[in-house]
């Protein structure tokens, strides 16, 4: 359930109420709304409970939620949360673009990426400094070197990093080099995982496991945002289906139907959900039009020479042609240009 408290309420109130709800053996967390504060929680509910409650003062009313996830759902949350990721946001006005290459190969390769990603106005850089593969041949990432790596490009350009994490000691280790972990589809129920990173103060980038339904992505955030850590931006990356000719199935309206659902961010990865860089601006232009938050997209400097996931892969030029082309809609959507776009 989640306790409304009123416009005017104070301090002490809400803490007063924050503070009976852990005394009748709920997990709490305080929602700080655009307009008003709520009190998400979590446990077993007693009519008795709900009238002691409805009398404290400065509650305004009781909302049961009904489904499973409680803190992530809208009626925990009227209004969109915005993310914070060093000097960028994610799920406000402007359009969010993610970018760089699929792992941190070398530091000239990133470093190269890095400046080719700020140039076409990207807020955000990408890059895998740990790479969970199919193979146990295929390259895993240079893990200590890259997070390095990672902490330099952002350095030098003045952008935050998000990389993946696989399970609690590269969390650890990512940590202190990083603006934003991610947790990839392959683990988005890997629930130690989930609750480590909700442990953590670092926005969280949730992707779609390959087989999950909404309510299991819906879940799974839950798990890390009941931990305590609110800042969590989901990510559709397409899903596996009896479809053959792209790598996924990029699920589009996965995004209208979140973003109803839930108050999180919602951010499209085409260059997963379709595996052909031939597919990732028309796929980029209607994720956006879907009323996606931002784009994850992957860019090498030279995708042919790429250590994993090359034919997904931009170049620094079609990077700029997205960018220019998405220029074009985000007014139509109703949204503002990235602030650092080079026309």
């Amino acid at each position: 359930m989640v306790v409304v408290m009123e416009i005017n309420s104070n301090t002490q109130q809400i803490e007063a109420v924050n503070s009976k709800l852990a005394q009748l053996g709920y997990k709490t967390q305080v929602i700080h709304g655009v307009k008003r504060i709520v009190i998400g929680a979590v446990g077993d509910r007693r009519s008795n409970d709900l009238m002691e409650l409805q009398l404290m003062p400065g509650v305004e009313k009781i909302v049961p939620i009904m489904k499973p996830y409680k803190l992530v759902s809208r009626e925990a949350k009227e209004d969109n949360t915005v993310i914070n990721v060093g000097s960028a946001t994610i799920g406000g006005e402007n359009l969010t673009i993610i970018a760089g290459p699929c792992a941190v190969e070398n530091r000239q390769q990133f470093l190269a990426a890095a400046d080719q990603v700020k140039h076409a106005g990207g807020q955000i850089i990408r890059g895998g400094a740990f790479k969970p593969r199919t193979s146990p041949y295929s390259f895993q990432g240079l893990e200590l070197e890259g997070l390095e790596i990672l902490r330099e490009a952002s350095q030098a350009t003045g952008l935050p990093v998000v990389t993946e994490v696989i399970d609690e000691v590269s969390l650890q280790m990512a940590l202190d080099y990083v603006d934003m972990v991610q947790v990839g589809a392959r683990n988005m129920q890997n629930f130690r995982l989930l609750k480590a990173v909700g442990q953590t103060d670092k926005p969280v980038l949730l992707k779609r496991g390959m087989s999950a339904t909404i309510e299991e992505w819906l879940m799974a955030a839950e798990y890390i945002i009941s931990e305590g850590n609110g800042r969590v931006i989901l990510c559709e990356r397409g899903i596996r289906t009896f479809e053959t000719a792209t790598r996924n199935t990029l699920d589009l309206s996965a995004v209208p139907l979140v973003k109803r659902l839930s108050h999180l961010p919602v951010i499209v990865d085409p260059s997963h959900g379709t595996g052909d860089r031939g597919l990732v601006r028309p796929m980029s232009m209607a994720a956006v039009a879907a009323g996606a938050d931002g784009l994850i997209l992957e860019m090498h400097p030279e995708p042919a020479k790429a250590l994993s996931d090359g034919p997904q892969s931009l170049t620094p030029g079609e990077l700029e042609q997205v960018m220019m082309q998405l220029s074009m809609l985000i007014p139509a959507v109703g949204r503002q240009l990235p602030p650092a776009y080079v026309s």
